[in-house]
């Protein structure tokens, strides 16, 4: 009996080949998804950081950190999701000797959605929570404000389900403890929704 094991580790290597755009050019590598191959939820972000490009797994950094822990607290395994980015490369501009992170555009999201795609039909999720702008242009193919249609699920075409909320790395920005404690607890509030009905989708 085959798996898709063998299948996610050919597109990790085509996807190391990618030039669809020109962001492979200054990232140190292309930072893949990760994962079991029939995980029931597939949770997107935007694209790799300066940990992530160095380390060439995505979600390690102090986003990756937030991320995991909000995880934890809504009582999602992450050893039981597949977690990946819509675009595969670091897109920065250097200063000094920083990085600093600068948001895909709409062609380099496009140009790297071959990858979301073949991922999402290799693990074939349930459910697929995008976390960020960039994440949800992605997922639904145009875009998506988050404030809009957070906090409930989304029908997909393929009839899966969908769910958008924020990106880690925006609870990190906030400079007011207050806010990006009020934050944390919306962003875990919007996990435990993806939590409930993984659940759900188990018992049926």
């Amino acid at each position: 009996m085959t798996t898709s094991r063998p299948s996610l580790t050919r597109l990790r290597e085509e996807a190391a080949d990618c030039r669809a755009c020109h962001l492979w050019k200054d990232a140190t590598q292309t930072v893949f998804g990760e994962g079991p191959a029939h995980a029931p939820v597939m949770l997107v972000g935007e694209q790799p950081g300066d940990k992530e490009d160095l380390a060439g797994k995505p979600f390690v950094g102090p986003a990756g950190q937030m991320f995991d822990r909000a995880l934890k607290d809504a009582g999602i395994d992450r050893g039981k999701t597949y977690v990946t980015n819509a675009v595969k490369h670091f897109k920065f501009v250097p200063r000094g000797k920083i990085r600093l992170h600068q948001k895909p555009n709409t062609p380099e999201i496009k140009a790297c959605r071959q990858w979301y795609e073949r991922e999402l039909a290799t693990i074939n999720p349930a459910l697929v929570v995008a976390m960020g702008a960039t994440a949800a242009q992605s997922v639904f193919g145009k875009i998506t404000p988050i404030n809009k249609n957070r906090g409930r699920l989304i029908d997909l075409d393929d009839g899966r389900k969908a769910l958008v909320t924020v990106h880690p790395s925006y609870l990190l920005r906030l400079p007011d403890e207050d806010a990006k404690a009020h934050e944390y607890r919306r962003f875990v509030d919007d996990l435990r929704l993806a939590a409930a009905h993984l659940r759900h989708d188990k018992a049926a």
